[in-house]
């Protein structure tokens, strides 16, 4: 008989190094596994490469892993990798013929290794963060919504009419490419982008598809081109600015299953009736996510903005169509060094 049953370690705050992440099993301190897979890691010479926490501790991608009973590591994480691993061997054509799912579970499984390191860390910070991730009840619950679908890693589970996340997969020209990899996620918005090669996935992990269908109109100017990664930036920017002023927490709710049941389905709520689906967009805030994004190229917020509420785009021309950039010259582009 399938077990359907979901762990929730949001109940009684159990994130720890003796419990799986996954199943919340109970394990000794030595069962663990990557958050960013072995065959990443190798791929992409990331072992030492460091990452800085919010606690402002330095780890590294091989030293950042997660608690992980063998069960769950065998059985569901390793055959998840080596889809992924596959399908990226294909390039842009064999991620986009992976199931959009696995894609989801896979950049989840991402983000929730660092938040979890995040929350376990809180427990004895090196330096105590500003705002406190486990003390912020909203987030709590933002996070717990996303780890119930998370829990499709694991347990058999049918998103009903719904994909948790919006995926955006884009090709990179590798003619001005310096960064074989890049990675960049923002834990409170649940915004996440990396770049294999010539591939970026830029998602936003918890809006039921909403932002993809928001920015669905610029998404389609990309397909089908090789972009410049000063247009990268551009894509991460509006996909992270759209999750920074995404302003509703979707819900989901189990079906009743029944004896015999192998799978479960999901079902999903978004009140948008007493909050408003996104926030406000600003022309200089998304020029600020804008700045962040293009720091390589020291393009400024004031570059990015020739006249009061209008931003500059890299990719679509005044008529709404794409603007091709084998190479880029700030002076050119910009009109000014």
């Amino acid at each position: 008989m399938t077990d359907l049953r979901v762990y929730d370690p949001f109940e009684k705050m159990q994130f720890s190094a003796q419990n799986c992440f996954l199943c919340g099993t109970s394990i000794t301190s030595e069962q663990r596994t990557p958050v960013f897979a072995t065959w990443l890691q190798q791929q992409y010479n990331l072992q030492q490469k460091e990452l800085l926490l919010l606690d402002k501790s330095v780890t590294t991608f091989g030293d950042l892993t997660i608690p992980c009973c063998d069960n769950c590591h065998l059985h569901h994480i390793i055959p998840l990798e080596e889809q992924v691993e596959a399908a990226a061997a294909q390039g842009l054509a064999g991620l986009q013929a992976l199931e959009e799912q696995k894609l989801f579970q896979w950049i989840g499984k991402m983000y929730y290794g660092t938040l979890v390191t995040e929350l376990i860390k809180e427990a004895d910070p090196l330096i105590r963060p500003e705002y406190a991730v486990s003390e912020n009840p909203k987030m709590l619950g933002k996070f717990r919504s996303f780890y119930q679908v998370l829990q499709s890693l694991r347990v058999p589970m049918v998103f009903s009419d719904f994909l948790p996340c919006s995926l955006f997969l884009v090709e990179v020209n590798s003619t001005e490419d310096e960064l074989p990899f890049e990675y960049q996620d923002e834990l409170t918005t649940m915004a996440f982008s990396i770049k294999l090669g010539s591939v970026a996935i830029v998602c936003s992990l918890l809006d039921n598809g909403i932002i993809k269908r928001a920015l669905g109109r610029f998404y389609r100017l990309t397909q089908g081109q090789q972009l410049h990664p000063v247009q990268l930036a551009e894509v991460k920017a509006r996909v992270f600015y759209a999750a920074y002023i995404f302003n509703v927490v979707p819900e989901y709710f189990e079906r009743p299953t029944k004896p015999g049941d192998e799978q479960l389905v999901l079902d999903t709520l978004i009140d948008d009736v007493t909050n408003e689906v996104f926030n406000p967009w600003e022309a200089t805030s998304y020029a600020h996510m804008l700045e962040e994004m293009l720091k390589p190229w020291s393009i400024r917020k004031q570059h990015l903005m020739p006249e009061l509420n209008q931003v500059i785009s890299f990719i679509a021309d005044t008529s709404d169509h794409f603007k091709p950039m084998p190479h880029f010259n700030k002076e050119e582009v910009l009109g000014h060094p």
